[in-house]
């Protein structure tokens, strides 16, 4: 069947319009997304802005249109974090169904963790041994582990890039600044790393969507121009080297750098350091980056779904 997968990121609104059959990975078909920035559309209160509302709800009702004209049986509307932690979220998915008619679900962080962990098993399959998955979205970080489809551990941490962009890093931060911001974030992490770190041996460590992606290709991974089935890897080494050159280069230069888009050039000092955190408390000298993430544990826990109600 073809399906339509809308993502409601705290960066970006994307749908995804994918062919999927049991058995076969799932065939992406179309894609279409917007920045919306809804993390940073966020009131002192911590509500979801009218500015924010009203672009979330004209991107739905576009990707509604799309998803129509594309063919599909079924549309999949999922939000993360800046929804999910947003005061007003109730009120802002009502506007959004009243508006448009399409009933966007809010995904906890524990099932977001977990949907990215399956995507990524199924990538790397069994041999990958007990796997370790990071993920930095806009507004948070989720972490899982274990040896089977469903992960042993998994939870999710306020340590999106948007996030800590917005609430740390308003101008250039200085070393007394940039130090409370490391701390801050290697306290939360430290926190429950204990949760991973006593399920048993990382035999693979993988890290997934677009702040990782960005950060490879700044430390020498291949272009997206290559293809999914390249391997590439973030190295610790590579990644703490150049935190320092971050820290000193204005947003524009961060946007000229490999792989970095200007929407997102001001995201990446926060995340280099979110991620730097994540390899030094995990004790992790590098990452793989997985091309699938979010979007295709939805997708795959969707046709697994319609595969046992079809065998019945």
């Amino acid at each position: 069947m073809r399906l339509g997968v809308l993502d409601i990121g705290s960066n970006t609104g994307h749908l995804l319009v994918v062919d999927a059959h049991g058995g076969s990975a799932p065939m992406p078909a179309y894609s279409y997304k917007e920045p919306l920035r809804l993390a940073e559309h966020l009131d002192e209160a911590g509500d979801v802005s009218a500015t924010g509302i009203d672009a979330l709800t004209t991107f739905t009702g576009h990707a509604l249109a799309v998803a129509e004209e594309k063919g599909c049986e079924e549309l999949l509307g999922f939000a993360t974090s800046a929804v999910r932690d947003a005061g007003n979220s109730e009120q802002v998915l009502d506007h959004v169904a009243e508006r448009t008619g399409v009933r966007i679900a809010v995904l906890p962080g524990e099932d977001e963790a977990r949907l990215t962990f399956l995507a990524v098993r199924r990538w790397f399959g069994w041999s990958a041994g007990r796997l370790a998955v990071f993920d930095i979205g806009g507004g948070s970080l989720e972490i899982a582990a274990g040896t089977d489809e469903r992960p042993d551990v998994a939870w999710s941490l306020p340590l999106g890039a948007a996030r800590l962009a917005r609430s740390e890093f308003v101008a250039r931060p200085d070393e007394e600044h940039l130090r409370a911001v490391r701390r801050r974030i290697r306290t939360e992490i430290a926190r429950d790393a204990g949760h991973l770190l006593r399920v048993g041996t990382t035999h693979r460590a993988a890290a997934t969507s677009k702040t990782f992606r960005s950060l490879a290709r700044i430390c020498g991974a291949a272009s997206s121009d290559e293809g999914p089935l390249v391997p590439r890897m973030l190295p610790l080494t590579e990644l703490r080297g150049w935190i320092p050159k971050l820290v000193e280069m204005t947003p524009e230069e961060v946007a000229g750098l490999p792989g970095v888009s200007p929407s997102r050039s001001h995201q990446i000092l926060p995340g280099a350091l979110v991620a730097e955190a994540c390899m030094d408390i995990f004790d992790l000298a590098e990452l793989e980056i997985c091309p699938w993430a979010l979007r295709e544990g939805v997708i795959l826990e969707r046709i697994d779904k319609l595969s046992v109600t079809e065998g019945a």
